[in-house]
């Protein structure tokens, strides 16, 4: 079953009562944000690869070859396993995908709602 509402924050942004399931989907944690912040679990796993991550570097223009590889490296077992857990914890609810991105539209995390959600 597919989760029918995912969505993307910023961690930096306040945690809000619609928010369901508040899941980090960065590698490590953001630089500048308080460790204090409301969240239901870290998926490291989800990251994209430092080497993704590096070339991309949150240029828009990449943003279209980014999320084509990203879905790729989302395909390699140890993400894919991750991806499915993700899956089970957010099955027939609302989940909230965070990310450390001042542009979460174009973020690993737009990618990922997409996902899940089966629009990509």
């Amino acid at each position: 079953m597919q989760p029918t509402d995912v969505r993307v924050a910023r961690l930096a942004d306040p945690a809000g009562p619609a928010d369901g399931i508040r899941v980090l989907v960065e590698r490590v944690w953001p630089r500048g944000t308080a460790r204090t912040v409301v969240l239901d679990g870290w998926y490291r796993a989800l990251a994209p690869s430092d080497e993704l991550r590096t070339w991309y570097g949150h240029d828009p223009e990449r943003f279209g070859e980014f999320a084509e590889r990203y879905r790729a490296e989302l395909r390699e077992p140890d993400r894919a396993a991750a991806l499915d857990r993700l899956r089970e914890l957010a099955a027939g609810g609302v989940v909230t995908l965070l990310t450390g991105s001042g542009s979460p539209p174009i973020s690993q995390a737009a990618v990922l709602a997409g996902v899940l959600t089966g629009e990509h």
